[in-house]
């Protein structure tokens, strides 16, 4: 059973950092990209930045020059890192990781949160 697990939510002050960590589990087939998405209070759930399995980054304009996404491919253990530096009120959300498993489609993490406030 595909597992993506989350962590490194929480509170921050404005301008802080934080860096959120998921590790897929329990996949025989390889994952072609990971990504973090994001939902705010009464607003729809949006993309922040996806990263390909050769490592190529693709960013949303509101994440772009402060958040910084990587990959560890490592064998039976991708995981994905969102480092957000500059944080921002706006920023607050439930911070979702995703995966795209090649032949079988699209997995989620069960979300974590990040405060952004003072």
């Amino acid at each position: 059973q595909v597992q993506l697990v989350e962590s490194g939510g929480g509170l921050v002050q404005p301008g802080g950092s934080l860096r959120l960590s998921c590790a897929a589990s329990g996949t025989r087939f390889g994952i072609s990209a990971m990504g973090w998405y994001r939902q705010a209070p009464g607003k729809e759930r949006e993309l922040v930045a996806t990263i390909s399995n050769f490592g190529r980054g693709n960013y949303a304009n509101s994440a772009q020059g402060r958040f910084i996404i990587s990959r560890d491919n490592a064998k039976n253990r991708d995981s994905v890192y969102l480092q957000m530096n500059s944080l921002k009120p706006e920023d607050t959300a439930v911070y979702y990781c995703y995966a795209k498993i090649i032949t079988v489609g699209d997995y989620w993490g069960q979300g974590t949160q990040v405060t952004v406030s003072s």
